[in-house]
């Protein structure tokens, strides 16, 4: 018998069943070890000792290592399967060590689907575990650690904030300075002229004015001077004399100075990485990044179809758009035999990025069979929807070009140039397949003239428009934006987000971002104190300086002296001088000592405190504000505004916790069982909930009507 772990339970029905019953798979569910909180500093490492880390074993995950320990004693062999990126072979290597394995002899599985294929082949073909990425991730936790005790130690007690990071602060700096950036826009007025031709059938837009062989083009938006070419001057029309000006000197007939068709070619996109494929589920699903990758860890770990469980997608954390050279044989020959030679295409050259995980694939479909028409029935509605985008995606990328036929009319009059265009599909190409997630402009004709004709003009339009703002980031596009400056990787950038909603630096407001005053406070800080950690170039550096590591070409504490060099001269310096934020005063005072009472925020929410802090530790809590013209339908108390410990607010009874009345919300009334109607006024009894959760019948037409009788469950 032998023994493989896993970091997922789901993988382990998946990997059993491939394996049988001569292999017995555990979960260790993640890390089973971290940086201990003890030591200088509490974190974990002695700075000066070559950055000797101390790890002890999550206190949550003490059964699980007995578990394993137990088992390791009773199978011939233990074997390592934790996920292939740089924390599953930090999490192998913990293992190793806890069960006290040796490095140089316990194989490691390396495997980026949960395939029968590619569980036999890893078993087959078995590695040791890779010390240069767990080097890289012990550098990047020490890191973490030190940015993150120290500087969210100092933002609390300075400012009250309650956490800080080498990505997180860099990806909030992005948001709050794209806010600024809208508070500060002044709006600009421009105007573009449209004009209606040949018995009003042709619509054509002013695109640029001619003299002395010097073109002049009117632009929208932004103004700029110049082109690359020398002879080009790019101009914005600015106001209703402008418009009036160009008007005037327009003739009555036009002359045809070009009628142009051209095919254009449009390549399909590159199969999904992480990022893009958040990307594109948040544009065409409106998913979060998180609720993205939790299900692709689902269609990734197996899905039990018809009582087995099947992997369905590659592995779902990548920057690679790499395909597999089988995947490719296979997806040309399943376009051949369902759309023909004509549609398949070539695959994607890898585009030149920094920090890019070789090993790994794109996030491809393991099984080319298992179509979304047939992964219908087995996958709920949001399964299904990402792993048709997933498969339609990578075999797309492999299918020849879109072609579109484009006419262009241009029309001189005066030397001002009016420009009509017609699109025409020619051939689908990849959007046979991939179309239903693009838009494309509808096929359109122009009637044919010839160069040198005259067309007479009927009406000018000229429509007046102002600037916008830049737009706010959404989940999607402040993940490209990380993508673009490289900084996290694609294992963090959902997390990132969610860390920021979490510590209420940012809201979430239908997948878009806004920070809140706490989180703009906060980069003011830190962009003040910690200028080079808040610049995305420096974190950037830092993840190139991590994959140096991996290949072996830097030393880990080369790369962390360099850090802290820098890094505590400016914690220290912060640490004397910035400034600490005092807490609202509520204007009474402590019965205690006779000092000002202050507003405090602790982890369940507010409470009164005295000002002397620690000297008096004379608290109070804050009083809950009262509902208005309401009370408690159960025993009758006035009904106040609380919260929960995760700091979301509700309406619940003021007698808590003798009474644990909470006041539904619009959404929940609509989902209330009406059981009969109101015998007093006529309105819809209902089942609520009272003291210990006991059921009874109450009126929806509360406060006005408080009928309510016992209810009994049938």
């Amino acid at each position: 018998m032998k023994l493989i772990i896993v970091e997922s339970p789901t993988k382990t029905h998946t990997i059993s069943q491939i394996l049988g019953p001569d292999y017995l798979v555990e979960a260790s569910l993640g890390h089973i070890r971290d940086l201990a909180t003890t030591g200088k500093g509490g974190l974990g490492v002695d700075l000066e000792n070559n950055f000797k880390p101390t790890y002890v074993i999550s206190e949550n995950k003490r059964d699980i290592v007995q578990k394993l320990r137990s088992l390791k004693n009773k199978v011939d062999e233990v074997i390592l399967a934790t996920d292939p990126d740089r924390e599953g072979e930090a999490i192998s290597w913990h293992i190793a060590e806890v069960l006290n394995l040796p490095i140089n002899k316990t194989k490691r599985l390396e495997f980026h689907e949960v395939t029968k294929n590619a569980i036999l082949k890893a078993i087959e073909t078995p590695r040791l575990i890779d010390l240069n990425l767990v080097a890289s991730q012990e550098t990047r936790r020490i890191i973490d650690r030190i940015i993150g005790f120290k500087l969210s130690t100092l933002l609390k007690s300075k400012i009250k904030s309650r956490s800080a990071g080498r990505v997180q602060s860099v990806t909030l700096r992005f948001i709050v300075d794209r806010e600024r950036e809208i508070q500060k826009f002044v709006p600009e007025e421009y105007w573009t002229i449209q004009g209606l031709f040949n018995n009003k059938c042709i619509d054509a837009t002013l695109k640029s004015y001619k003299i002395e062989n010097k073109e002049i083009k009117f632009v929208e938006k932004e103004i700029q001077t110049s082109d690359e070419k020398e002879d080009v001057t790019k101009i914005k029309i600015k106001n209703q004399k402008e418009v009036n000006e160009i008007i005037s000197r327009l003739p009555e007939d036009f002359i045809v100075q070009g009628f142009d068709k051209k095919i254009v070619k449009n390549k399909s996109k590159q199969p999904f990485t992480t990022s893009t494929m958040q990307q594109a589920a948040f544009n065409i699903f409106n998913f979060s990044t998180k609720k993205t990758q939790s299900i692709a860890q689902k269609l990734y770990e197996g899905i039990n179809i018809d009582g087995e469980f099947k992997g369905l997608i590659t592995y779902m954390r990548t920057d690679s758009e790499r395909l597999s050279e089988e995947f490719v044989t296979d997806a040309k020959k399943l376009i051949k035999e369902k759309y023909g030679d004509e549609y398949v295409g070539e695959e994607h050259v890898q585009k030149n990025k920094q920090n890019i995980q070789n090993a790994h694939e794109a996030i491809r479909p393991t099984d080319l069979s298992f179509t979304p028409e047939i992964a219908h029935k087995h996958l709920t509605k949001d399964e299904y929807s990402l792993y048709k985008l997933i498969y339609n995606r990578a075999v797309a990328s492999l299918m020849s070009p879109r072609q579109d036929e484009i006419t262009t009319l241009t029309l001189n009059g005066n030397n001002f140039i009016f420009e009509a265009k017609s699109f025409k599909s020619q051939f689908p190409g990849y959007s046979k397949v991939y179309g239903e997630y693009e838009s494309y402009q509808k096929d359109s004709n122009l009637p044919s003239f010839e160069v040198g004709s005259t067309i007479h003009k009927d009406e000018i339009i000229p429509t007046q428009h102002f600037t916008k703002p830049p737009l706010r980031y959404t989940e999607g596009r402040i993940v490209k934006l990380m993508e673009d400056k490289g900084i996290g990787r694609p294992s963090t950038f959902a997390s990132t987000i969610s860390t920021l909603a979490e510590r209420k630096y940012v809201e979430v407001k239908s997948g878009t971002l806004y920070p809140t005053e706490q989180g703009m406070m906060t980069v003011d800080e830190l962009v003040q104190f910690f200028p080079p950690f808040m610049e995305s170039n420096y974190t950037a550096k830092m993840e190139t300086d991590l994959d140096s590591v991996v290949a072996g070409d830097s030393s880990r504490t080369k790369l962390l002296h360099n850090f802290c060099e820098e890094f505590f001269p400016l914690f220290n310096y912060a640490r004397d001088h910035m400034e600490k934020l005092k807490d609202p005063e509520t204007g009474g005072t402590c019965p205690v000592c006779g000092k000002p009472l202050v507003i405090k925020q602790g982890r369940y929410g507010s409470f009164i405190a005295c000002s002397g802090w620690p000297e008096c530790k004379y608290t109070e809590k804050e009083q809950p504000k009262v509902v208005l013209d309401e009370v408690c339908p159960v025993c009758g108390k006035q009904l106040v505004y609380r919260k929960n410990k995760k700091g979301q607010e509700f309406i619940g009874c003021s007698g808590f916790p003798k009474c644990n009345y909470i006041k539904p919300t619009e959404s929940e009334k609509k989902e209330l069982t009406v059981v009969k109607k109101c015998p007093e006024c006529g309105g819809d009894l209902v089942i609520r909930k009272g003291r210990g959760k006991k059921k009874f019948l109450g009126c929806t037409n509360y406060p006005k009507c408080k009928h309510n009788e016992p209810f009994e469950e049938k």
